[in-house]
């Protein structure tokens, strides 16, 4: 797992959310405001993120509820104009998630030059999405016809938000078969929803079985479980907890990231 220090300039890493507001196409958008209140509003949370001392940022349609497993090509052009726009900016590793298609996530990477995307590639769930189906093979293939097979890692959520796996399997046995047949840079452990913690048997688990891949922490990351968390997990998505009073709806504060950001450093002396 020496990539993670490459990639990130240190272990354990901190990846932090940066949760795009609602784009055309989406439900909430936000007509009268347009797309710059949409660009604005990523360059204050992404710029209060860099400052605050994050490892990498990942972008999101976090606000493009309620999600498509299957994403219009309009959600990902805006994507590639909030990024396009804010690129003179980044000074750190970056990546993207469009929520919930790899394929879609892979072609924004493609474009933007991101090192990482994060998705659902491998299982079968019963979700509020619906019946959430994947073709993993596909992906791959994917990865390699847009060059990317190199130069972007890819996170593997096996314990998606608000979803459930069909087949009565341990979650143990999943993290190894899905080593082993797709070859994961990274496996993600979630909680039920954004902003809740995964849980902390689950992810040792998962890191028990599967010791020589490297494991995140994907939800609910907070000052005062981060360190119990960094004794199991790799590295961490955080979100919710940089945001206003830690709610999910709100804007990042800068003084929530610095407060995080300063207990990790601890940690990682």
């Amino acid at each position: 797992m020496e990539w993670i220090k490459e990639l990130f300039g240190t272990e354990k890493p901190v990846i932090a959310m940066c949760h795009l507001q609602p784009m055309p196409g989406d439900p909430y958008y936000d007509k009268d405001g347009g797309m710059q209140k949409v660009v604005d509003a990523a360059y204050e949370e992404f710029i209060a993120l860099q400052e605050g001392g994050v490892d990498a940022v990942m972008f999101s349609n976090e606000f493009s509820m309620p999600y498509l497993k299957s994403v219009k090509t309009e959600t990902t052009a805006a994507m590639a104009r909030v990024i396009g726009e804010l690129m003179k900016e980044i000074k750190i590793p970056f990546g993207v998630n469009v929520l919930w298609d790899p394929y879609a996530s892979l072609d924004l990477a493609a474009a933007t030059g991101a090192k990482f995307i994060r998705e659902i590639m491998s299982g079968v769930y019963a979700s509020d999405f619906g019946l959430w189906d994947t073709n993993t093979g596909e992906v791959a293939r994917h990865r390699v016809r847009l060059g990317l097979e190199k130069s972007c890692k890819l996170l593997y959520n096996i314990v998606p938000e608000a979803a459930q796996y069909l087949a009565p399997r341990d979650i143990a046995d999943i993290a190894k078969t899905t080593v082993f047949n797709n070859k994961p840079d990274v496996l993600c452990v979630s909680g039920a929803t954004a902003g809740v913690g995964a849980d902390m048997g689950v992810l040792a688990r998962v890191k028990n079985a599967v010791p020589t891949c490297a494991v995140f922490a994907n939800t609910g990351c907070r000052v005062n479980t981060i360190e119990d968390i960094f004794k199991i997990a790799d590295g961490a998505v955080v979100g919710t907890t940089f945001k206003k009073d830690g709610k999910f709806e709100n804007q990042v504060e800068k003084a929530r990231v610095i407060e995080f950001m300063d207990k990790v450093h601890s940690i990682r002396k």
